[in-house]
């Protein structure tokens, strides 16, 4: 299950998560968090839905398709969060949740008023958090500039909330590779792939957290998921496409 918002665009938000969950063969149903008004360049508008009615969608979906794995996205305000953090899933499913704050293009996504629910209700919650370094670095209020950094910074993460850490570092544009650093308490893993240069994408955090949660509700433990996930969103990005001269994920097999 995705909790997220839509993505007009088609690039990212529900749309790329649910495209990710059928190439990786498991049914995936969503609430939605928000509209937006959004193409590959910018986002021109953002319509909130009620917390009531986040509340119904989440309802009525757990009535008959209780979700193995959920996965969080967009959640925009502090009430919306809020309304996922007090949620209560039946049998208790892992919840990856990917703390979206800005858009690719640079537009907020996250009221500024809604972080500290995210720090206090939400992120405490959490079976595996997937900041990316942007992220990570409003989280912590530091500069990360290292794969050191991203090992301190995983680890400071975990001690405060408690839930496994996956910290992207693809915008350390400087290293040779994507790397990437896991860590949940006991195991550490450094995920590394080759960089693909010249591509101007958005979705790949999405459609990353997306391939854990659907890993995960296949039966994967979460070090095995996030591994396996690393591996399809670096194919995914190595067989992008081009729409309307636009660089697009390609999470198909």
């Amino acid at each position: 299950m995705t909790v997220a918002g839509s993505d007009s665009g088609g690039g990212a938000g529900i749309q790329a998560d649910l495209k990710t969950f059928a190439a990786l063969r498991v049914h995936g149903t969503c609430a939605v968090t928000c509209l937006t008004a959004q193409n590959p360049c910018e986002v021109r508008a953002v319509q909130a839905v009620r917390p009531s009615f986040l509340r119904a969608q989440l309802e009525s979906v757990c009535a008959q398709l209780p979700p193995r794995a959920v996965k969080t996205g967009m959640l925009y305000s502090a009430e919306l969060i809020r309304a996922v953090a007090e949620f209560p899933f039946p049998d208790g499913p892992p919840l990856i949740v990917d703390p979206v704050m800005v858009a690719t293009s640079g537009a907020p996504l996250l009221q500024r008023r809604a972080i500290r629910a995210l720090t206090t209700a939400l992120l405490p919650r959490a079976t595996l958090i997937t900041p990316n370094l942007h992220e990570a670095e409003l989280l912590l209020e530091a500069r990360l500039c290292s794969v050191e950094d991203l090992r301190e910074a995983a680890r400071t993460l975990q001690r405060r909330f408690g839930a496994a850490v996956l910290l992207k570092g693809g915008h350390l544009d400087r290293l040779q590779r994507a790397v990437d650093l896991y860590y949940d308490g006991r195991t550490e893993l450094l995920l590394e792939a080759p960089r693909i240069r010249g591509l101007h994408t958005h979705g790949t955090g999405c459609t990353y957290a997306a391939a854990i949660a659907a890993y995960v509700a296949r039966g994967a433990s979460l070090p095995r998921a996030v591994a396996a996930a690393k591996h399809f969103i670096t194919r995914a990005l190595a067989r992008a496409y081009r729409a309307a001269g636009h660089d697009v994920l390609w999470p198909g097999a």
